[in-house]
């Protein structure tokens, strides 16, 4: 149970500015639904609930601004924007969805996208990679299988992240590879909020193998095959786990 307030959510520890403290506790909130679209935030009010300077709370709004969670109007104030001109794919926005009480919808909307994207991109990778990216997914995904017992979780994360990362670059399509943030973030948010069994599936663990060794091989038909089908068992496991 999070008994944290509805403005806790992700917050920093301190020390890291005044800044980032109303930042990591007015997204959250936003992303939360705890302002929903619509609510005017007015910048008199920020200053005395956080008990900091207008520069502060003006800084901390042009980067809510720049992820398109906020406008700011002279005379109106702060006004959350609608959910749908929100920056979905700016990696702290995902994150602080994923932290809320949307999370399992979230989850499925980013899964679904990685189904539609990372498989065309594995089958491009098996005819574009080089052979160092062909040795980056080896490496990974052989460090995948040592980790992937004994709850090694937060290890096979790194792994699981950076075979991804490699697979999305390896493609040769600069948009997929700038999707490497969102996969991360995606990963990343299943491991933190426990939407991950103990141990990973030993059948995705070996999909992975199958994948790189697909690549090498330039098997681009192989390489999409089996992410597509990496893809649809992290699907399945949501609806064990984050029904």
């Amino acid at each position: 149970m999070d008994e944290q307030g509805p403005e806790g959510r992700g917050q920093r520890p301190r020390g890291r500015g005044l800044h980032d403290r109303v930042l990591e506790s007015l997204g959250p909130a936003i992303t939360a639904g705890d302002y929903p679209p619509g609510t005017v935030l007015r910048t008199d009010e920020l200053e005395r609930r956080y008990d900091v300077s207008r520069t502060v709370v003006r800084e901390a709004v042009r980067v809510l601004e720049s992820m398109h969670l906020v406008e700011s109007r002279r005379r109106v104030g702060v006004t959350v924007r609608p959910t749908e001109e929100w920056d979905v794919f700016d990696p702290q926005v995902i994150r602080w969805r994923l932290a809320g009480p949307d999370r399992p919808r979230q989850l499925r909307s980013l899964t679904a996208l990685r189904s539609a994207i990372e498989p065309a991109a594995a089958g491009l990778a098996a005819e574009h990679a080089t052979p160092e990216q062909c040795a980056e997914l080896t490496e990974h995904a052989l460090n995948m299988v040592a980790t992937s017992r004994g709850q090694q979780l937060p290890a096979y994360l790194v792994h699981d992240v950076a075979f991804h990362r490699v697979i999305l670059r390896a493609s040769g399509n600069e948009m997929f590879a700038r999707l490497g943030d969102v996969v991360a973030e995606v990963l990343t948010g299943r491991t933190q909020h426990r939407v991950m069994f103990s141990d990973p599936d030993p059948e995705a663990v070996t999909l992975h193998v199958r994948v790189a060794e697909a690549v090498r091989a330039g098997d681009a038909e192989a390489a999409e095959r089996y992410t597509k089908e990496i893809t649809v068992g992290a699907l399945r496991e949501l609806d064990i786990l984050a029904p």
